[in-house]
């Protein structure tokens, strides 16, 4: 991560390994048995329960800090207004980073070892791959080679969901994504019902939109995010890794004949990783690049993988 720190002085940034990190962890207790945590990872990922105890329970901590402090400034806040009728807004959590590098297991992970505080906090978890437009729409406006990239997304379905969390509103709705038929389910959402904390990942999560000229208030996805975490590694990592994912689906979910992928199941493996490394580099690694990459910098947090999917440096921004 030399990028974020040309000098230690000027670098918004702390930066620790793995191992001085992991002593943050201080008496947090690991409350994940291993046949949960298996139940968690996602496909092709190596993380065990190890890593969890080594990263993420001192990860835990400090999100817990964050969220007793936000709870602190609301009372502050209610007793300078001299209002008791202000509600409570859920706290959220934005995951960002690109394909195959491990958001959802973290975000899954998370989800699990945060609702289990002693507080027993309501957490829940959303992706933002609902918020995709329809297939449909993609084809009719020419976009499906660029799925995945920002003008994808049903932008303003997207602010209007984070609106509703952050105003406490009840039954709020987040449209749902088959992986299966790669397309959002028609009339189908989950109903998102006023949580204590909102764990929500996506790849662009933390992508700025344009500044208007005339300056009016346009807000971004991430105005409305508590604390910002941004899984990273080395594009070589990552492109091992979506080429190992691709292979592996292909011997198991694309061989499913109602999977808008099965026709890669009936192809040569030679025939396949060809299509796979034609998929990374025209559209994975251009949108890494291009998008998800520049929005590094605007995390909170940052953890930084190296092989095995192993984190290896934590950057955490200064208050």
């Amino acid at each position: 991560m030399d990028q974020l720190a040309p000098t230690e002085k000027y670098s918004p940034f702390r930066f620790f390994s793995a191992e001085q990190w992991s002593r943050f962890r201080a008496d947090t207790p690991l409350t994940l048995s291993e046949d949960e945590f298996r139940r968690l990872r996602s496909l092709n990922d190596p993380v065990d329960l190890a890593e969890v105890s080594r990263i993420y329970l001192s990860l835990s901590r400090l999100l817990s800090a964050h969220v007793e402090a936000s709870q602190l400034l609301f009372r502050q806040r209610q007793a300078f207004f001299n209002a008791v009728d202000i509600v409570k807004t859920p706290f959220i959590i934005g995951i960002a980073g690109s394909v195959a590098v491990g958001k959802s297991t973290t975000a899954r992970v998370l989800k699990e070892l945060l609702a289990r505080w002693p507080s027993s906090p309501k957490v829940d978890l959303i992706t933002t791959d609902g918020f995709l437009l329809p297939n449909e729409v993609l084809r009719r406006e020419n976009l499906m080679e660029r799925k995945g990239f920002p003008d994808s997304y049903d932008v303003g379905a997207l602010l209007r969901f984070l609106s509703g969390i952050k105003s406490a509103l009840p039954d709020v709705r987040a449209p749902v994504y088959s992986h299966l038929t790669y397309d959002v389910i028609p009339g189908e959402f989950v109903t998102i019902d006023r949580p204590d904390i909102l764990i929500f990942e996506g790849i662009n999560v933390l992508q700025p939109g344009k500044l208007p000229q005339d300056g009016k208030i346009v807000p971004f996805l991430s105005d409305f995010f508590d604390f910002a975490i941004y899984i990273d590694a080395d594009e070589k990592l990552i492109h091992e890794w979506y080429i190992s994912r691709f292979m592996r689906l292909r011997e198991t979910a694309f061989r499913n004949p109602d999977s808008f992928f099965h026709r890669y199941s009936q192809l040569s493996e030679d025939s396949a990783r060809a299509i796979a490394e034609g998929l990374w580099t025209n559209i994975n690694l251009k949108n890494l690049r291009e998008n998800i990459l520049p929005t590094r910098a605007r995390a909170d947090l940052i953890l930084r993988k190296g092989a095995d999917h192993l984190v290896e440096e934590v950057a955490l921004r200064k208050l």
